[in-house]
């Protein structure tokens, strides 16, 4: 069944379960959510105006804050956990993230777990430190002055059960290490090592079994493969789409509790034709921004917002900054992009927000098209009012879901004080 549009829905709360957890890992068991200080440190560095009026009486008046699908954990709370890792999944569930993202890679074995990429072990695992190094497509070469230091290490150079003994460490690396311990030591200054001690790597299937535990939705996404398909001369692209699929179903999973996506359009379009109701809400990420199209000029948009509802495409996800441009005022509105999605009947989801450092100074990438307004971290959630009430996104994808959930959940005194 097609999304509602807009926002209709936004404030539906999502049931914390908490069955069979531990009592430390319990999120509340009120089916409350707890957002930390985090979004009122954004609001109060907001600049002064009607939306920060508005979030001001929402956080002065406070009422029990609620789970929201407008709040999607992006790897789960990466901003400070290990991202893909049950810990980083429990502290997103605990901060109201109506839906997790596990991306989705194969192993040696063709089995699936939850990495961002499918070559990506050497930055966000422990792997250049066990045995396993050896297993690597490329083995740690140090800095030598002139070279960066390098490394990589994919799920497909392992087993399941190799990947399984790894542990989850912040991503980043350093360029200039000399040793393998300087190498792994190269996390971005506005994260934190506070709570990468534990990263407990999950299995595809491991994920959806936490997700049903936590009383959230599901948003995977299949990696476009870093090795050639079919791998190993008989597992193909459509094999992979579809075994992806087919772990909702063995785990029971309704359709409409799964947003399958994928930056190849042939996956989307896979999954619509062959998959059923799961391909109803299958998500097209799209990251045609590298290969020419220009938010503001419809003739490099092939195919077309059109097409793709043509297609049967009912959801688009961009990098947040394809939705937004600034008007001659340096305002922040809705692209000719956004706006013809929305003339099209297509839903729009975002990517992602809090993924930069601060944003004095522009925000760098994520925020490319709206760096004349964008000067605090306040700025933030004057980004989020526009995504969500003027673009009509149906959800964020977010590093630290307490800023989303927050937002989701003053959402009715937002519309009330515009009125």
């Amino acid at each position: 069944m097609k999304l509602t549009r807009a926002l209709q829905g936004i404030l539906t709360a999502t049931a914390l379960t908490t069955a069979t957890m531990s009592c430390a890992a319990q999120p509340p068991t009120n089916g409350n959510v707890e957002l930390g200080p985090r979004p009122y440190y954004l609001l109060a560095d907001m600049d002064d105006g009607p939306v920060k009026q508005a979030l001001q009486e929402c956080a002065n008046h406070p009422r029990p804050m609620k789970a929201s699908d407008f709040s999607i954990g992006h790897r789960g709370a990466p901003l400070q956990f290990p991202e893909h890792t049950e810990e980083s999944y429990r502290a997103a569930a605990r901060m109201g993230a109506g839906i997790l993202e596990c991306d989705v890679a194969f192993t040696k074995d063709q089995e699936l777990v939850c990495r961002h990429s499918q070559c990506d072990l050497h930055t966000t695992t422990n792997i250049l430190e066990t045995d396993l190094a050896g297993r690597c497509s490329q083995p740690f070469t140090p800095f030598d002055g002139t070279h960066p230091a390098s490394a990589q290490c994919c799920t497909s150079d392992i087993t399941l059960a190799e990947f399984k003994s790894l542990k989850g460490k912040m991503d980043g690396a350093n360029p200039e290490a000399t040793t393998v311990t300087e190498y792994l030591q190269g996390t971005p200054d506005f994260r934190t090592e506070l709570y990468s001690a534990n990263g407990t790597l999950l299995s595809h299937k491991e994920s959806i079994a936490l997700f049903q535990q936590l009383g959230v939705k599901m948003t995977p996404e299949l990696k476009t493969p870093s090795v050639a398909m079919p791998w190993q001369g008989t597992y193909s692209q459509q094999d992979y789409a579809h075994q992806m699929i087919e772990e909702y179903r063995e785990a029971g999973v309704p359709p409409d509790q799964v947003y399958p996506q994928s930056f190849l359009l042939e996956d989307v379009r896979y999954w619509i034709d062959h998959e059923g109701a799961y391909g109803n809400q299958a998500v097209f990420l799209d990251g045609r921004d590298s290969h020419g199209l220009d938010p503001l000029n419809p003739g490099t948009w092939q195919p077309d917002m059109a097409t793709l509802a043509g297609f049967g495409v009912n959801i688009i996800a961009p990098p947040l900054w394809m939705l937004v441009t600034t008007n001659e005022l340096e305002q922040i509105v809705p692209s000719p992009y956004a706006q013809s999605a929305k003339a099209e009947g297509l839903d729009m989801i975002a990517w992602s927000l809090e993924r930069s450092g601060p944003l004095a100074g522009g925000g760098g990438w994520y925020y490319q098209s709206i760096s004349p307004a964008i000067n605090n971290d306040g700025d933030t959630f004057t980004l989020l009012d526009v995504l969500a009430r003027q673009v009509g996104v149906i959800g964020v994808f977010s590093d630290w879901p307490a800023t989303t959930t927050f937002y989701a959940n003053c959402l009715k005194r937002l519309r009330h004080a515009s009125k």
